[in-house]
């Protein structure tokens, strides 16, 4: 087994070894996974994520897909859409305000 990665907290070590699982990767968890005092901050939280040697390739690229996806769906594709309601209704206020003007001259 080799070390992908690293995560701080059993949360997100656990939603990562379910993905890689899913993926059909082996995965292990070793470090303060699940302990009697949750800690979940600096270096006693780290729990390190484990896969075969001959996934680790494989693995890490899933790892890369995650990142990008996570990347495009926080930070771009919600702004956009929210943009579309108010420039709709900013073409609909100026259309109607441009005809009332343009009916009285």
């Amino acid at each position: 087994m080799v070390r992908l990665t690293s995560v701080y907290g059993t949360f997100p070590a656990h939603v990562l070894a379910a993905r890689l699982r899913s993926e059909g990767f082996d995965v292990e968890l070793r470090g303060a996974i699940d302990n009697v005092y949750a800690v979940t901050v600096g270096d006693m939280a780290r729990v390190d994520v484990y896969v075969p040697d001959d996934q680790a390739a494989d693995a890490s690229v899933v790892l890369l897909v995650e990142e990008v996806d996570e990347v495009l769906d926080l930070d771009y594709l919600p702004r956009r859409r929210r943009a579309a309601p108010w420039m709709a209704a900013t073409a609909l206020v100026g259309g109607v305000a441009y005809a009332a003007v343009s009916t009285f001259t």
